[in-house]
C-alpha cells in the first residue's frame, strides 16, 4: 500500500475529505464519481409472462449472504399455483422482496438465460453507464447491505417486505463505466481464485479419503492395497481398548456458576471438532480449577484422541493439549500405539462403519460398544510412516485451507478500497495484483505454520515462488510432500 493510499484512508477516518473527493450522506468518494438515484443506475424489467399448464418452465431461486442466483428446477405450469411470472436474462440483477434484507439479490448467470420468477422478485436491467457486476459488488458493501434493511417494512425479521420504489430513489456514487468495468474485472479474477482454491481444497480432501482407504486394509484383509516400501508383514487385529492404557469421560460444570467458566483449561464441546478434520481442534470455551473439581469433567493428558460418542458420532481428534471435555465424548490417552496413526486408524474404522448403515438415524454408542471394536495394527515402524503421511497432508489441508480464509479476506479488503474510491485502478495490473496477493499469503502462512522445520518452510517458498498459477503451486506442493514420505 503506497504512503498516499495510507494518508487518504487516516484522512477519511478522521472525517477529513482528501483532496480531490467530496463528501455527501452517502460518505466520502472521488470527485469524478456520479452520484444519482439506484433508479437512474437501474431499471425495472418489462417481461411479463403468464404460465401455460402444458409448458415447462425453469424457476430461479436466491441463496442469502449475496450467494447468488440458483435453479429451483422446471416446472410444468399447471404444478405452478400462481401463473403471472417474469422471465429472467443473463445479466439481470434480481431481487427476492421477502428476503432481500439477508442479501438475497444477484446476477443472473448465462445457463439461467429464460427462467422464470414471481412477482415476488424484482428484475432489473442496467442503464447505460452501469456495469451490472459493479452494481452488484457495491450493494455488497455495509451502507447498501444496511440500506436493504432499512427500506424493508415488518415486524419479523423473516417477513419484511421491500420498498422497492422508495429504495429506486437512494442515491449511489460510482466512476464512469470504464472504471466500473476495471473494477468489476479485479474483483472477478479474485473471485475467481478464490473458486478454484476451494476445489484445490476439495481435490486434496478426496485424494486424503483415497489414501485412507487404500492404506489401511479392508474388511476381511490383512493387509492394505498400498504400502510403503519395505513392509510385507500381516497387520494385526486389535480392540480398540488395546489401544490405550487409560480412557477419560467428560461432564459439562454448571452453566450458571461464573466460577466456573472463563479459567485456563481447555474445555472441549462436539461442536468444536469439525468432521474430517482430526488436527487443530480450537477450544471455543475454558473452565476454570473449580468447574472441574466440581462436575464430572476430567484433566485429560495431552496426546490423546477425543472421540464424540453421542451426537456426531464419527467425528474425533487428536489433542496436543490437555483438556476437558463434555459429556459427549471418550477420550483415549497413553496410547500404546504410534498416536497420528491411531487417530486416522480409529476415523477409518468409524467412518466405514457409519457408510455401511448410511441413512439410519444414529443417536450414540456406549463406552464400552466402541472399545470393543476391532482394528488392524501394523508394526511400529509402518505406524509412524503412516502417521506422518496423512498428518503431513492435513498439515498440507489446512495450509491451503488458511489461504482459502487469507484470500477471503483480501477480497474484502480490497472491496473496501476499490468500490470507495479509496484505491483507482488506473495504474494498477490485474495479473500482477493477484499473483502477488496469493504468494504472498500463502508464503505468511507458511511461515506461521508451527507444523514444519525451517527446511520444509524454505522448500515451500521455493515452491511458490516458482509458480505462475494456483494450479502449478498445488501440484508441486502434493508431489514434493510424496517425495518426502514414499521416498
Amino acid at each position: 500500500m503506497t504512503p498516499e493510499v495510507k494518508k487518504r484512508i487516516e484522512q477519511i477516518r478522521q472525517g477529513i475529505v482528501p483532496e480531490g473527493y467530496v463528501k455527501d450522506k452517502d460518505g466520502i468518494y472521488p470527485r469524478d464519481w456520479a452520484s444519482k438515484k439506484i433508479g437512474q443506475w437501474l431499471k425495472l424489467a418489462e417481461r411479463s409472462i403468464v404460465l401455460q399448464d402444458e409448458e415447462e418452465y425453469q424457476l430461479v431461486t436466491i441463496r442469502r449472504g449475496f450467494g447468488g442466483v440458483d435453479s429451483r428446477g422446471s416446472f410444468l405450469g399447471k404444478n405452478v399455483l400462481v401463473k403471472n411470472y417474469f422471465i429472467v436474462k443473463t445479466g439481470d440483477f434480481i431481487i427476492s422482496k421477502r428476503q432481500i434484507a439477508h442479501g438475497a439479490c444477484g446476477i443472473v448467470p448465462p445457463d439461467l438465460d429464460g427462467a422464470v420468477v414471481s412477482n415476488e422478485y424484482n428484475v432489473f436491467l442496467p442503464q447505460d453507464g452501469t456495469n451490472i457486476q459493479m452494481f452488484n459488488l457495491m450493494m455488497q458493501l455495509p451502507h447498501y447491505k444496511r440500506l436493504f434493511y432499512l427500506m424493508s417494512d415488518g415486524v419479523h425479521i423473516e417477513k419484511l417486505l421491500f420498498k422497492t420504489q422508495d429504495w429506486m430513489k437512494r442515491t449511489l456514487a460510482m466512476p464512469l463505466l470504464k472504471e466500473q468495468k476495471k473494477i468489476a474485472e479485479i474483483l472477478s479474477t479474485q473471485d475467481k481464485a478464490i473458486e478454484l482454491q476451494g476445489r484445490k481444497i476439495e481435490e486434496l480432501k478426496r485424494f486424503k479419503k483415497g489414501c485412507l482407504e487404500k492404506m489401511f486394509p479392508r474388511k476381511g484383509q490383512k493387509v492394505p492395497e498400498k504400502r510403503f516400501p519395505g513392509f510385507t508383514d500381516d497387520w494385526e487385529q486389535r480392540k480398540l481398548s488395546d489401544l490405550a492404557e487409560k480412557t477419560y469421560g467428560g461432564g459439562t460444570p454448571t452453566t450458571s456458576n461464573e466460577a466456573y467458566w472463563n479459567g485456563d483449561i481447555p474445555w472441549i464441546q462436539s461442536s468444536d471438532v469439525v468432521d474430517g478434520k482430526l488436527l487443530g481442534v480450537e477450544p471455543r470455551k475454558w473452565i476454570t480449577q473449580g468447574g472441574l473439581n466440581n462436575s464430572a469433567a476430567q484433566l485429560i493428558p495431552e496426546n490423546s484422541i477425543a472421540i464424540i460418542t453421542r451426537v456426531g458420532v464419527g467425528k474425533l481428534a487428536f489433542m496436543p493439549y490437555s483438556y476437558a471435555t463434555s459429556q459427549d465424548f471418550l477420550s483415549l490417552s497413553k496410547l500404546n500405539v504410534e498416536p497420528f496413526f491411531a487417530v486416522y486408524a480409529c476415523y477409518k474404522k468409524l467412518q466405514s462403519e457409519l457408510n455401511a448403515v448410511q441413512g439410519t438415524s444414529i443417536k450414540g454408542i456406549t463406552k464400552d460398544e466402541l472399545l470393543a471394536k476391532s482394528i488392524m495394527v501394523p508394526r511400529y515402524a509402518e505406524q509412524q510412516q503412516i502417521g506422518a503421511f496423512f498428518k503431513q497432508l492435513d498439515n498440507l489441508i489446512t495450509l491451503h485451507q488458511r489461504k482459502l480464509e487469507e484470500m477471503k479476506k483480501q477480497k474484502k479488503a480490497l472491496m473496501q478500497l476499490l468500490l470507495t474510491g479509496i484505491v483507482r485502478v488506473k495504474a494498477m495490473n490485474q495479473k500482477e495484483i493477484q499473483e502477488h496477493l496469493t504468494k504472498e499469503a500463502l508464503k505468511r502462512i507458511v511461515d506461521n505454520s508451527p507444523n514444519y522445520t525451517e527446511q520444509i518452510k524454505q522448500d515451500l517458498k521455493n515452491i511458490i515462488d516458482a509458480g505462475n498459477t494456483p494450479e502449478e503451486i498445488l501440484q508441486a506442493t502434493l508431489l514434493y510432500f510424496a517425495a518426502l514420505h514414499l521416498s
